[in-house]
This record gives structure tokens, C-alpha cells and sequence, in this order.
């Protein structure tokens, strides 16, 4: 689950990968390197040699740099046209920058919106605890997978974590299992970012690789949701292709009391191509 940091903190999370990227005890970056690999030890080892003080969590550094402030200019500075760094899981406490093809998973501003009537329960809108819980409850109690993917689809666990051969201890935020009315059945792992986080290719990727892990004889079909305003919901349907994360699929469904959803709405719906 996604806390909240406060921009000192980012500062100093950054710092401490910089250190990691340009010191040579880490591998050093020169120009045409396109791995660097480090440990959760570097990251202590940073913190000492810095004389900053230590993350709550020394994992903490990597999911920042993921999924909120990202990486320091300085780093961002070495990436040659059309490339872009990123960090990867290498195994349990390991890590690697990995420099990548310019992949960026992000809602299209120009796709409309379909009209879904609201089943949250107030309740649960009044109390979820961050953007990513609500975010989350939104895409359950109005069963956006089954809409979105045409399948029936069930919630099999939440905040799922797992170690991944190779790549080492991940989180799923929501997993789902489904069929389809050929009997066909999935395993849909499920991205959810909200507020100012971002949709990370490298999670998608880690989803991907243990669903194929753990439900093997299941086709797994990867979703991002993410916020776009409190009752505006983009939700992608993602696929790996040619080693590069790639959208399938993107729709946005607006939440709404029951009664907003007038007969032009539905009118138009009857007459929209594409499904």
C-alpha cells in the first residue's frame, strides 16, 4: 500500500540513488552501460556513507523512485533519445538500473467516458484510507473487470505478496480470477494507482511474471486503473509485446448517481464502435 512521504524525504530518496548510480563502489555509470546492478545493502551502505538519515523502510527508495517522484535529473540526464532508466527487481534484495525503450503508461485525454451507475456503498467511500484503497473499492463494488473485460470476474486477494524466481518479493495491489462465457478462464492482476503515483511498466511486468509462476494452467490479462478524478476511472488492459508492456485496451468510466445517466447517454452507447 502507497504512504505518504513528504518532499524531504523524496529528496533524500533520491540522493541515496544517485549515490548508488554515479559511486563506484556500486559499478559507477559510464557512458554505454545499460545495467547497474545494487542490493537493499547498497542503500544502508548509502545511508552511512551520506550521513542522511536511514528510510523507515530501505525498499522504500525503490517504490519511490517507481511510482512517485521518480529518478534525479542527474540520472534522468545520462538517458540517451528514447530510453529511459528504471528499476528492476534482480532477485531477493536485489535490483538492478536497467536502461529501457521510453515506455510510459498514461491516461489518453481525449478518450470519452462511459456512465456507470455508483454501487460504492457510502460507507466504504467515507472511510477508505488512501487513493489506492478507494481506488481499489471503486473498481470492486461497481465490477469494473467484468465490465471493462466482459468476463465474470472475483476478487481472490488484495495487497498479495509473493517472491517472484529471479526477480524476488513483489506486490500484487488486487488480484482477480475470471471466466468467460467459453469457459475460458483468467487470472487478472490488477495495478491501481491514484493521487499524483504513476503506472509502473516494471510492476505490470512483475505481475505478469508471477501469475505465470503461480497459475500457470490460467491466461493472465494485466489491468491498470488509475484515477483521473475522484468518480473518473481509466482502466487499461495491458500486454507484453516483444519484451515491452503495451496497451490492449483503454476505457474511463465515470461514477455516477443512477438518475444522471439519461436516455442520450444510452442512446449513444447503442451507437459507439469498438466493442
Amino acid at each position: 500500500m502507497a504512504k505518504k512521504v513528504t518532499s524531504a524525504e523524496q529528496r533524500r530518496y533520491q540522493r541515496l540513488l544517485k549515490h548508488i548510480f554515479f559511486d563506484s563502489k556500486y559499478g559507477a555509470f559510464k557512458p554505454g552501460m545499460v545495467e547497474i546492478p545494487f542490493e537493499l545493502d547498497s542503500i544502508r551502505r548509502a545511508v552511512a556513507e551520506l550521513g542522511i538519515d536511514p528510510p523507515k523502510n530501505f525498499a522504500d527508495p525503490v517504490y519511490d523512485a517507481r511510482y512517485r517522484s521518480g529518478l534525479s535529473q542527474a540520472i534522468l540526464d545520462t538517458q540517451p533519445p528514447g530510453q529511459t532508466w528504471v528499476i528492476q527487481g534482480a532477485g531477493k534484495g536485489r535490483y538492478k538500473f536497467q536502461l529501457v525503450t521510453l515506455n510510459v503508461i498514461a491516461p489518453n485525454p481525449n478518450l470519452a467516458a462511459v456512465k456507470i451507475p455508483d454501487a460504492t456503498p457510502e460507507i466504504i467511500a467515507a472511510y477508505a484510507l488512501s487513493d489506492e484503497q478507494a481506488l481499489l473499492a471503486k473498481v470492486r463494488y461497481n465490477r469494473l473487470i467484468d465490465v471493462f473485460m466482459g468476463v465474470v470476474a472475483y476478487s481472490l486477494q488484495n495487497h498479495l505478496r509473493t517472491s517472484v524466481k529471479g526477480v524476488g518479493q513483489i506486490e500484487i495491489d488486487e488480484i482477480y480470477v475470471a471466466l468467460d462465457r467459453k469457459g475460458q478462464q483468467f487470472v487478472v492482476p490488477v495495478q491501481a494507482k491514484g493521487g499524483n503515483d504513476k503506472l509502473s511498466v516494471v510492476q505490470t511486468k512483475q505481475d505478469i511474471a508471477c501469475c505465470d509462476e503461480k497459475f500457470p494452467d490460467l491466461t493472465c490479462r494485466p489491468v491498470s486503473a488509475q484515477f483521473i478524478g475522484n468518480d473518473l476511472i481509466a482502466m487499461f488492459e495491458l500486454t507484453l509485446e516483444d519484451g515491452m508492456v503495451k496497451v490492449a485496451e483503454e476505457r474511463h468510466y465515470r461514477l455516477v448517481p443512477a438518475n444522471e445517466i439519461t436516455p442520450e447517454d444510452l442512446a449513444s452507447y447503442r451507437t459507439r464502435g469498438g466493442d
